[in-house]
């Protein structure tokens, strides 16, 4: 290690790699890596996740670990003849304060990001939200990952030139390196219609029908197709790309990975072709292998033809040290890297530049997106209702003059769980990354008013043209139970059990001495995970929630003003017209002088929770 390097790692002070205050792993049974003839790793929905989670054991290592991770296993591949490639599926930031706190936004994170080799990369939704993050993917990303970069369906306005063009390549050929195995690699978004309007999303159904397209899949030689993209396993967007490729090339392998929903799940689609969906936040690391390919050859090997079947396998790694260094047969010592203890101090300093540890309080207990019924006092979203917003928007000149209100969100707004213990500025921006504020329209009839709610929730027009738009006001794991109701835990389920200050869960008495953690049920069966854990319940959760500022509840006011997360405003307009009052934006109000949603909640927590003069446990 070279000495500049030396000194950072020792201003961190951590010797295993992973962030300094991140906590320890934990022990626990592991399942071993199905390595065959041709290996993938797989990450999807980092979020800016770069310095893993320093507030819970089973994902507390950081790129930098997954840097370290990736060279043991190429030196594996290496070593036994066999490939690796690394594939990303987008949606790279909003979520974690090394990209939300930085001004301009990824200031740290566009070169941490490019510190991991990536042979396959895509553009995700969070990336097209904005002008300017689409126009971060053109300037940093592509450029930073050239030639691996690839754009399937997605096209920019050059900021340059004006023009549209394509963001990245349509599609890409290659040879892996130890093999010679012969792909074509294609790389998709969903069918998104929030972007940015320098932004062109073109829809799979359209682009199939591409003369690009129908020539490059028609290739003879080929030993392997791969679709990766921004996309659920489970969509019809796959659905239709799996049949379209299908037809055309009845026997080749196909292999998918995909993104966006945040959970571990894996698709059969026939006997040659499968899907991999990698989870969230680095909480997950995917792995996929696929034994019986042909090969194309290299110079030192010959071709080979296809032996036998096909044999396809998964496994999604919990993100931590106990992890990584079984599976890269190393150990404390034998670990680290020079590259990635170089990328963990990176990302300590970028932590300590933003001051991502500053306190602005401490929570008095957990409070859950998922793992608690809504409602409940231990919800996010009955925290949320009840004190946040109630107190907040009291503070507002209308409501101090009078007024009433109803203020209503998209409990998509919230992202992440609380944990019992500081909450500080990156906690902020992994609960709520959003530069939303709320907005009103005053006035409105109460009667009318008080229907929205349940229009916003139950079936109805408004849901059935939010789903025609690709569009959701809940999370992406509630959008995935929508299609997977084994996913969703009945309200009535109880007993639960502490398991520790950051996990409670129900428990059976096979799981007793396990922690608490993903248990994938996935078409392949109960085996996935790599480490053996204890379930986690997952309850649905409305699309918004609504709270009563200046008034009781039972109450019956003439006019409220009627408040919501500026997100949801084009469905707020739309379900009052459907219930017969009609306005525009032109009629909406900025209100609490334009504080995001963050600062809403940042600021009730230095209100309530306050940390002077307290020891946070």
């Amino acid at each position: 290690m070279n000495r500049p390097l030396l000194a950072l790692w020792t201003l961190l002070g951590h010797a295993a790699c992973s962030q300094p205050s991140a906590p320890n792993p934990i022990a626990a049974p592991l399942r071993e890596l199905p390595w065959a003839q041709l290996n993938f790793l797989h990450t999807t929905d980092v979020h800016g996740w770069w310095g893993g989670h320093l507030q819970e054991p089973s994902y507390s290592s950081d790129w930098g670990d997954y840097i370290s991770f990736a060279k043991h296993l190429h030196d594996r591949a290496d070593a036994d003849g066999s490939d690796l490639l690394l594939i990303d599926t987008g949606d790279r930031i909003e979520g974690n304060g090394i990209y939300d706190g930085s001004d301009p936004k990824g200031k740290f994170t566009y070169g941490i990001a490019k510190e991991q080799h990536i042979d396959l990369i895509c553009s995700g939704n969070h990336e097209l939200y904005k002008k300017t993050s689409s126009e971060g993917e053109f300037y940093h990303t592509v450029p930073n990952f050239k030639g691996s970069y690839i754009a399937s369906n997605l096209d920019i306005y050059n900021p340059e030139t004006g023009k549209l063009e394509p963001l990245a390549s349509r599609f890409k050929k290659f040879k892996t390196k130890n093999q010679g195995i012969r792909i074509l690699a294609l790389g998709f978004i969903f069918d998104f219609t929030g972007n940015a309007n320098n932004t062109v999303i073109h829809t799979v159904d359209d682009t199939v029908k591409k003369d690009w397209f129908q020539e490059a899949i028609r290739d003879k030689d080929l030993d392997l197709i791969i679709v990766f993209g921004h996309v659920d396993i489970r969509s019809h967007e796959y659905s239709t790309l799996f049949s379209t490729i299908r037809k055309v090339q009845w026997d080749i392998p196909i292999q998918f990975f995909g993104g966006h929903t945040h959970i571990r799940d894996y698709k059969i689609y026939d006997d040659k072709s499968v899907a991999l969906e990698s989870g969230r936040y680095m909480e997950t690391l995917g792995f996929m292998s696929i034994n019986g390919l042909s090969t194309g050859g290299t110079e030192e090997r010959s071709p080979e033809s296809r032996k036998g079947k096909l044999t396809f396998s998964r496994r999604y790694l919990d993100n931590n040290l106990f992890s990584l260094q079984h599976h890269s047969g190393k150990d404390d010592e034998t670990f680290p890297t020079d590259h990635g203890l170089s990328v963990t101090a990176q990302i300590g300093l970028a932590r300590r530049a933003l001051a991502l540890g500053k306190r602005y309080g401490c929570a008095p207990s957990d409070l859950w997106v998922n793992r608690r019924p809504y409602p409940h006092e231990e919800s996010i979203f009955t925290w949320l209702e009840g004190l946040v917003l109630p107190d907040q928007i009291q503070q507002s000149a209308r409501i101090q003059k009078g007024s009433k209100a109803l203020v209503i969100t998209n409990t998509g707004s919230m992202r992440f769980d609380i944990f019992k213990g500081p909450f500080t500025k990156d906690t902020t921006y992994l609960v709520s990354p959003f530069t939303s504020g709320l907005r009103y329209i005053k006035d409105v009839p109460y009667k009318t008013a008080s229907r929205v709610l349940r229009l916003l929730n139950s079936e109805g027009p408004i849901l059935d043209m939010m789903t025609e738009e690709k569009v959701s006001m809940t999370s992406p794991e509630h959008l995935a139970a929508q299609v997977r109701p084994e996913m969703i835990t009945p309200k009535n389920h109880e007993g639960f059990a502490n398991h520790g200050p950051h996990a409670q869960t129900p428990m059976s008495p096979n799981d007793q001495g396990l922690t608490p953690g993903y248990t994938t049920k996935d078409d392949a069966g109960e085996d996935g995970d790599d480490t053996l854990h204890s379930p986690i319940p997952f309850y649905n959760v409305p699309n918004c929630i609504q709270s009563t500022v200046g008034f009781d509840s039972k109450e019956d006011p003439e006019t409220v003003d009627l408040m919501y997360n500026e997100f949801i405003e084009k469905w707020i307009i739309l379900a009052l017209e459907y219930l017969g009052e009609t306005y525009d934006e032109s009629d909406t109000l900025s209100a609490l002088d334009g504080k995001s949603f963050t600062e809403i909640i940042t600021d009730w927590v230095k209100d309530n929770w306050d940390v002077e003069g307290k020891t946070c446990p």
